[in-house]
């Protein structure tokens, strides 16, 4: 058992004080279990009564009456004849014998009492209930028993907890600003993205303005990649199901993707013979019947491409990139907005090269992730580099080919200069793999660009160069993506920004407002001499009063305002009010202002903050 920090040992503490006030106030509850997170706490609720918002508030009241208390957490271990025991005598069968058949029988089973209440758990707690200074309960969420779709739906109470009141503070204050820049508030607001249940749940539908984002992304990336001597391909959105059992996608984890599709012909003889749905499964694990998955990944159809021709080691490295979409069959509890989808856009890229060569590729796909985050302005993050676990049996290949993989990353990692942490068990099931860990800003952490070190799918694909000696030899791939996924990528992005875009994402980079409909003769000068120079810019029609005006440009977060008044018109001036530089706020003639704007999205620059208002 992993020992918890003294933070997890209060929010842990934390969630056995929700459960002890949930029973008192609802005695009939039932329980499930409730563990500390990065964040926070939680607790798993079967209860007749629908939690609200004001019953959260009481179960806070009554949680803090436990802490005043001051009651002792005390360890008991039993047998499991006597724990079943105990589960009974607090008539809570229904989720914690379950838990407690999970605990292998050469495990201690143990108990954690306070006050009135007891609890099956390993541990480990804080010693009194007033050790847990500061916390707060956040939310009530649907939680199926297990994660399981096809069990009951709980309620789910979270919670968070700190060591100080300071703390609690900072983080409230850090969540108050995430809810200003949730990615599925704005990407509303700004007509970004639409998720349509007629679509389907997690398919992501990109309106004008989100699309205009993507590609200017792609844009930038492409150009990157032109540098770097990729070569684009296209690929097809689903593969026969064999080339995912040769890469070892499918039946391996086929629960993280959607249900091959069969052929007709052969569901039609099935049906004749009566096969139920245990055997048709069966006789997919075991290649009995062809088909085809929707693709999970972008890989194993790179390789084929890879293999379509004879290389040789004066080939190679060969650098495959496409924007290829792929789909994965997530938890409907688990789908957030962009950040958590089931059909996404990787900007995925397949190097197939020499091991001599290993070292320099790497540092080529490491600096294009460095320069991605510098270009957005995301310079704070962490390094992970994500390895085996040994005595795991979900890892593909020899353990030799491991060894050589994990040793080539933990190289390419210490040259890059930053702090980077290791994490066994973490690496995907072909190759270990460095991933990069952003924290936006205000203070929350993703998992952004990868990549990844791969000896065993050139195996399994029996993939071969011609070398210098004339005899075959196997290459090694390399799996990379800057952004990761253009979904969550953009998602993280609208959060980062609060929706503010830098001008050269931003949907509309200049909007022309005229103060009266007699000025909209030069507003079309202007917006047209704005097109020929491809920026992109639209004119206020509206008979509205120009503060009107200027508040939805701020609201809709459009980089630069030009105002035109009469005396501007017959000057052939326009008068800039910009969000993104504060720098060119004031009156100029229209061809300058476009140089600087037109350099500003060249520079790929990044928006300025407006200095604050003082007294004098």
């Amino acid at each position: 058992m992993k020992e918890m920090s003294p933070l997890e040992e209060i929010r842990h503490s934390a969630a056995h004080v929700l459960a002890t006030a949930v029973l008192r106030l609802y005695p009939d509850t039932k329980l499930d279990i409730g563990p500390p997170t990065d964040t926070g706490f939680y607790y798993d609720f079967d209860s007749e009564i629908p939690f609200t918002p004001e019953i959260l508030l009481e179960i806070e009241a009554e949680m803090k009456k436990v802490i005043k208390e001051n009651q002792r957490f005390e360890k008991i271990e039993v047998s499991r004849e006597e724990a079943k025991s105990i589960i009974k005598e607090m008539n809570q069968e229904t989720y914690k014998l379950g838990r407690l058949d999970d605990i292998p029988d050469d495990e201690a089973i143990s108990f954690y009492s306070n006050g009135e209440f007891k609890d099956l758990c390993a541990g480990t707690h804080v010693s009194y209930t007033k050790k847990i200074k500061a916390f707060k309960l956040l939310q009530i969420a649907g939680s199926y028993h297990r994660g399981d779709a096809s069990n009951k739906q709980l309620q789910r109470i979270y919670g968070t907890a700190f060591p100080t009141k300071d703390e609690l503070t900072q983080y409230l204050e850090q969540v108050e600003e995430a809810k200003k820049r949730d990615h599925r508030n704005l990407g509303k607001d700004l007509g970004l993205f639409h998720i349509d249940e007629m679509v389907g749940q997690g398919l992501v539908l990109w309106k004008p303005n989100g699309a205009i984002i993507r590609q200017e992304l792609e844009s930038f990336i492409s150009k990157e990649l032109k540098k770097q001597g990729y070569s684009q391909v296209y690929t097809p959105h689903i593969g026969k199901l064999d080339l995912y059992r040769t890469s070892g996608h499918f039946p391996y984890y086929q629960d993280s993707q959607y249900p091959p599709i069969i052929h007709r012909e052969c569901l039609s003889e099935l049906a004749s013979e009566g096969c139920s749905c245990s055997e048709l499964s069966n006789k997919l694990d075991e290649g009995e019947i062809e088909g085809y998955l929707l693709k999970p990944m972008n890989c194993p159809m790179h390789i084929r491409i890879f293999r379509s021709e004879q290389r040789s080691y004066r080939d190679l490295p060969v650098r495959f990139a496409e924007f290829g979409t792929v789909y994965r069959w997530e938890q409907s509890g688990e789908l957030n907005g962009m950040t958590r989808v089931r059909g996404f856009t990787q900007d995925d890229a397949h190097l197939f090269i020499r091991e001599d060569q290993l070292q320099d590729e790497i540092q080529g796909c490491l600096g294009l992730v460095k320069l991605v985050f510098s270009i957005l302005g995301m310079d704070d993050y962490r390094v992970r580099v994500s390895l085996r676990d040994p005595d795991s049996d979900k890892y593909v290949g020899n353990a030799d080919a491991w060894d050589k993989a994990e040793s080539a990353l933990r190289e390419a990692v210490k040259k890059l200069g930053v702090d980077y942490e290791e994490e066994i068990g973490e690496a995907a099931f072909y190759g270990p793999k460095i991933d990069f860990v952003v924290k936006d800003v205000i203070g929350r952490e993703w998992q952004l660009g990868t990549v990844q070190v791969d000896y065993n799918l050139p195996e399994r694909f029996d993939l071969s160069y011609v070398g210098a000696d004339n005899k075959n030899h196997r290459p090694v791939m390399i799996h990379r993506a800057p952004f990761g996924s253009m979904e969550r990528f953009c998602g993280v992005l609208i959060e980062h920004f609060a929706g503010n875009f830098p001008t050269w994402l931003a949907p509309e980079q200049v909007r022309i407002l005229p103060m009266n409909d007699d000025l909209l003769s030069f507003a079309e000068e202007c917006s047209q001499a704005f097109l020929k120079h491809e920026i992109r810019v639209s004119i206020d029609r509206q008979s509205a009063k120009l503060g009107a005006k200027i508040r939805r440009a701020e609201n809709e977060k459009i980089p630069h305002m030009i105002i035109i008044g009469k005396k501007e018109a017959e000057e052939g001036k326009v008068s800039i009010r910009s969000r993104n530089n504060p720098d060119l706020d004031g009156t100029c003639n229209v061809q300058d202002f476009i140089k600087q704007i037109v350099n500003e999205i060249e520079s790929k620059a990044l928006p300025k903050k407006r200095k604050e208002a003082t007294n004098t």
